[in-house]
């Protein structure tokens, strides 16, 4: 193993608390909000979810790195996350799909790293005191010069980060799902399908491949698109992706979304469930330390059933039964949060977790569906 792997690397938190370890990724400094993921595999799929944009992420489960990384399975065109903290880091994984390892792929990103401190400690610390802002730097940096960096990084309230990680121009999407040994398949003619506009956020790719594998033609605008752009473009419905960042900030889709609402039918996930429910005059707030994992239990009030979910998530939907006309339609067992909204009139629904999974559970997929028969139905 290169001595560069055992290079000391700190990571310093807001308040004060810092640990020491190994630095592993590229040699650099990270600074975000350090989050915490209770997902047990996928971990490359979560490093680049969009939604990690400004978040140093610290996973749970204690052995990172060990199947490598793939060419197939990203949620983006690159690594969102602004840092990594981890247990214990494999160098040498082993899985037939690997074509790299994590430590590289994470340098050729440019995402440092830290690695052999205890994590659980830190995720407690989370708990007990709220996300907040932190650094992880390697090189001779002394804590207290860390913790005061971490002081001056700007918090997530207020921030609009869907700005810088949404496309800047339209495009089509045509790509279904990954079969083993096929890879992804292509869609060549869904000239017939029903046409559904999807604004996009900080876009999952499996969003998109799900929709298109239920039999949607699916076009991509950036999220900053007006009303009139989207309607330009003759969509059948509307989609309202999941981003980072505070969805109250994200003004410029809250009003697109309320001028569209009872014109097309209307599905939102994650931040777009937030600014679905911003659009309809119900509040967002900040959790404490939010949801992000595969393991969250949400309530489906619509039939009873339970469902396990994937959330990533920091901001939330506040209850409020005294606006018309809306449905709270899940909820979250853990804490009683808002987990989905339902508009039967408008045509229009969200919910806050992550139906399309990659990683995690595929109980609530059917969404998709829902979503298709709701566009096709007259």
């Amino acid at each position: 193993m290169s001595m560069r792997h055992h290079k000391e690397a700190i990571i310093a938190l807001a308040d004060g608390k810092y640990w020491r370890g190994r630095l592993v990724g590229f040699e650099g400094k990270a600074c975000g909000e350090v989050v915490f993921n209770t997902a047990m595999s996928g971990y490359q799929e979560i490093l680049t979810d969009p939604s990690y944009t400004y978040q140093i992420l610290t996973f749970t489960t204690p052995h990172i790195g060990n199947i490598g990384v793939n060419t197939d399975d990203i949620e983006s065109s690159k690594v969102h996350i602004a840092g990594l903290v981890c247990r214990e880091f494999c160098y040498h994984p082993s899985n037939f799909r690997a074509t790299s390892t994590l430590h590289d792929y994470l340098v050729t990103n440019q995402v440092t790293g830290i690695e052999h401190i205890d994590t659980r400690e830190l995720v407690l610390h989370i708990r007990d005191h709220g996300a907040q802002m932190a650094v992880i730097a390697s090189g001779g940096f002394e804590p207290d010069d860390l913790i005061d960096e971490a002081k001056s990084l700007k918090s997530m309230d207020g921030l609009d980060l869907a700005k810088q990680v949404c496309c800047n121009q339209s495009y089509v999407w045509s790509q279904d799902q990954w079969r083993i040994n096929q890879g992804y398949i292509e869609i060549s003619d869904a000239s017939s399908h029903p046409h559904v506009v999807v604004l996009d956020f900080g876009i999952k790719y499996n969003i998109l491949r799900l929709l298109v594998s239920v039999g949607f033609r699916v076009t991509v605008l950036p999220g900053t698109s007006s009303a009139r752009d989207i309607l330009s473009h003759s969509p059948d419905c509307l989609f309202l992706s999941n981003g980072p960042g505070d969805p109250a900030a994200v003004s410029y889709a809250i009003e697109a979304t309320k001028t569209l609402l009872g014109k097309l039918p209307i599905f939102g996930i994650c931040l777009g469930h937030q600014i679905l429910g911003l659009a309809i005059g119900l509040e967002t707030y900040k959790l404490k330390f939010g949801h992000r994992g595969g393991n969250h239990p949400v309530r489906n009030l619509l039939n009873g059933k339970t469902e396990i979910t994937v959330q990533n998530h920091g901001f939330a939907v506040r209850n409020d039964n005294n606006v018309k006309g809306v449905a709270i339609s899940h909820v979250n067992l853990n804490d009683n949060t808002v987990e989905g909204l339902l508009l039967p009139e408008s045509k229009a629904f969200s919910v806050q977790y992550h139906p399309e999974s990659s990683p995690g559970p595929r109980d609530a997929s059917n969404l998709f569906s829902e979503f298709y028969r709701m566009t096709v139905k007259k």
